[in-house]
């Protein structure tokens, strides 16, 4: 039984996180949201500051905005009218974790390449040595 129980619970833990990671990665998807978590990470910008650069309504920032918080992107805080968001790294420190297995994969095959070609250019024979008079081979 309390196998199936700690299967079950890893389960959980498992779609939990594919759940957070997909929503991260949905969020960081759109173009428009990477740049407002761009600015937030200068500091707290309001609902309006986050949609000045762009060309969309108020409506709109804020289906972006909606986005970011249900990856857990940003935090908003609501002050009378006003909603000021700031920037949550936690959840890009999950996605960074992610990619960076990918790195090393990459990495480590890259290496290789590497080596292969080098071992391939040693066992090539020297080009025979040129005359500089005359531009030819000797």
């Amino acid at each position: 039984m309390t196998i199936k129980l700690h299967a079950i619970i890893f389960n959980r833990m498992v779609e939990l996180q594919t759940a957070r990671l997909d929503a991260v990665f949905h969020a960081l998807g759109d173009a428009t949201r990477r740049h407002m978590l761009r600015d937030l990470a200068g500091g707290q910008r309001t609902v309006s500051e986050l949609a000045q650069p762009f060309a969309i309504s108020l409506a709109a920032a804020s289906k972006h905005i909606k986005a970011l918080e249900s990856a857990g992107l940003i935090r908003r805080e609501i002050r009378g009218r006003t909603h000021v968001c700031r920037l949550d790294p936690g959840p890009l420190a999950s996605a960074h974790e992610w990619l960076a297995f990918y790195q090393e994969f990459w990495t480590q095959r890259l290496d290789v390449l590497e080596r292969l070609l080098r071992e391939d250019d040693a066992a090539r024979p020297a080009p025979p040595p040129t005359d500089p008079e005359q531009g030819e081979t000797s």
